[in-house]
């Protein structure tokens, strides 16, 4: 796990030291273990090390015996162990002990780009290869490659003659002289989604990167594709045995390759189904108890701390639980900082919290994140399609009716909000069919619940709900890993049918059989409970004062940019208890959080 950084420039310009330094700066909180940069004219790759694999063998970056490629990467390679030994037996020389990131450059030496394919891990790899063609055609070139869910983020900017590259937004920022520039669309994406769906940013000219996708330039031309497809797997039949045993089968592998590190290793455990799942894997490949985490809340809605522990002592875990404050919110601009964007997602205040409490014991964790959009374990999804109605709709009507139901701020919301000069500057965008349509487009071949299924995949998990395990652990130099997001098993959902996984309202169908042997009935069929806090209580109690300055200070963005009497419509109707808007508030204030912290301006 690291932080990668550098920049490409087309005409071989350089970039000071000054800005490379900030760059690397930004980033310590990612690697804080070891730094290092490579650099040729027009170029430098740099890395920000958390040692977690070769402790002492894997600095990066990493560079051919004849110096002309250099790779950096963020993540883990999970099956380096075989890549290496496959590698040795053809006569490939390493030179570290058992580095994964020295695997990526030996086997790109041997394969090209095609080596992606091999790789069962989470990353997001920089590989300089300034090696020529026959006849010196080829040029210098920069490849940029992106793990297939998105579990690692990768950020790009570039102006037409520099291309610069991150980890996190905040590293190319810091390398920028103007100051950064609100990107109007993506603002009214954010809005619509609850979170800003990729390659979108709030930042003009800074997008991310896809999932599964590789990006390579040089100074004449620039390429993109995407390397790996999820919609390329066709649904098939298959009955619920033979399912479960490759299901099973699979989840272990997974379990077992990601216990791999030359560091302590935990997990986060809520006594959920997919957490449970996990720790109940890592107990069948550790030769000591597993360390299992959880924070607990003292109001029993959303405490889920006595469930953990139930499931800590079945699979007989070193359990380590605190029990927080009951008001989180004073991490919330530490959160957002992290972040680099607003996110209107509560959780990701107590999955900090747990962090925290984890990363004094270990430097990785292993998650159960993944598990509700393969298999349909959100109520999102039951009651979107217990009208069935919705089924039968027409493709564009499905995706509007889907990003409606599930999003935020609606159409029609959004124009009761938006300033007329708003309003004017975004009438020609529309989040659905600029967002969500041409991913439902490639995934016609599925049914309605795999399609929604699909979207989540693509979207809200890069989005959101893997930024919060990645940015909220690396605030505190944790690695977080995510077995149920193995290649392997996010295929193998979508080659299941969508009524293996939601059937008569229950989510999840196939997936809580699947597993009940294996962490029991009660644990199982445990009903799900969201991990959040009550922000919206806090609105309404102590926090209403802190809110309403918030969101009506004279300077705030929002003032700018929304109808205040909108905004406090919302604000009295939810304090008043007449309404519950805590959705679209806490969307409202974390995007005023950010805006403090990042200081964006409007063009003009």
């Amino acid at each position: 796990m690291c932080g990668i950084y550098g920049f490409f420039d087309r005409h071989g310009a350089g970039l000071d030291d000054a800005a490379l330094a900030a760059m690397d700066a930004s980033l310590v909180h990612r690697g804080p273990d070891d730094s290092g940069v490579f650099r040729r004219p027009g170029v430098a790759l740099g890395n920000r090390r958390l040692a977690i694999i070769d402790i002492d063998g894997g600095h990066q970056p990493f560079v051919s015996d004849d110096g002309r490629i250099a790779l950096v990467q963020n993540g883990e390679i999970f099956n380096h162990v075989e890549l290496r030994n496959e590698l040795q037996r053809q006569g490939v020389r390493f030179h570290s002990d058992h580095s994964d990131t020295e695997v990526l450059l030996r086997l790109y030496e041997r394969d090209g780009l095609d080596f992606v394919h091999r790789l069962n891990g989470m990353f997001a790899i920089a590989i300089y290869d300034a090696r020529h063609a026959p006849g010196g055609t080829a040029q210098p070139t920069l490849h940029l490659v992106r793990d297939r869910v998105g579990v690692k983020p990768l950020y790009v900017c570039d102006d037409g003659q520099r291309l610069l590259f991150a980890s996190e937004i905040k590293a190319l920022l810091a390398a920028r002289t103007s100051p950064p520039e609100l990107h109007l669309p993506a603002l009214q994406h954010y809005l619509a989604y609850n979170y800003v769906p990729p390659p979108f940013t709030l930042f003009a000219g800074i997008r991310h990167v896809m999932p599964g996708t590789m990006l390579s330039l040089d100074a004449r031309q620039q390429h993109e594709r995407r390397w790996w497809n999820l919609a390329a797997q066709q649904p098939a039949l298959q009955g619920f045995g033979q399912w479960q045993e490759e299901l099973l089968a699979v989840l272990d592998d997974a379990v077992r390759l990601r216990l791999r590190a030359d560091v302590p290793c935990g997990a986060f455990l809520s006594g959920g189904v997919d957490s449970s799942t996990v720790v109940a894997l890592m107990a069948r490949h550790l030769h000591a108890p597993a360390r299992t985490f959880c924070i607990g809340f003292s109001d029993p809605r959303f405490d889920e701390s006595p469930y953990a522990r139930d499931a800590a002592q079945r699979f007989g875990a070193l359990h380590r639980e605190r029990l927080v404050a009951p008001d989180l919110l004073d991490d919330w601009d530490t959160a957002l900082w992290h972040c680099d964007q607003p996110h209107g997602d509560a959780s990701f205040l107590p999955t900090l919290e747990v962090a925290r409490l984890a990363a004094a014991e270990v430097k990785v964790v292993l998650t159960g994140d993944g598990g509700d959009e393969l298999f349909a374990g959100y109520d999102k999804y039951a009651s979107f399609m217990a009208d069935p109605a919705l089924r039968a709709l027409p493709d564009a009507d499905f995706a509007r009716h889907y990003i409606e139901h599930t999003g935020l701020f609606g159409e029609q919301a959004r124009a009761a909000l938006f300033q007329p000069w708003l309003a004017q500057r975004l009438a020609g965008v529309d989040s659905v069919r600029d967002v969500a349509a041409p991913w439902l487009q490639q995934a016609a071949h599925f049914d309605r619940v795999n399609q929604m299924l699909f979207l989540d995949t693509m979207l809200l998990l890069p989005g959101n709900n893997l930024v919060k395990p990645d940015r909220m652990g690396m605030a505190v130099s944790l690695e977080a890993r995510t077995p149920l997001l193995d290649w392997r098993v996010v295929e193998l959902a979508f080659r299941t049918t969508g009524d293996t996984k939601l059937r008569d309202g229950d989510k999840k169908h196939w997936f809580k059989r699947a597993v009940e042997p294996l962490i029991g009935a009660d644990l199982a069929y445990r009903k799900k409970q969201m991990f959040t806090v009550p922000i919206g209580e806090w609105f309404r109690g102590p926090r209403r004062q802190w809110l309403h300055d918030l969101l009506f200070a004279p300077d705030a963005l929002g003032a700018r940019l929304f109808q205040p009497d909108t905004v406090r419509q919302l604000f009295d109707a939810h304090v008043a208890g007449s309404a519950n808007h805590t959705r679209e508030l806490r969307a409202l204030a974390a995007l005023e959080l950010w805006a403090r912290r990042f200081r964006p301006v409007l063009a003009a």
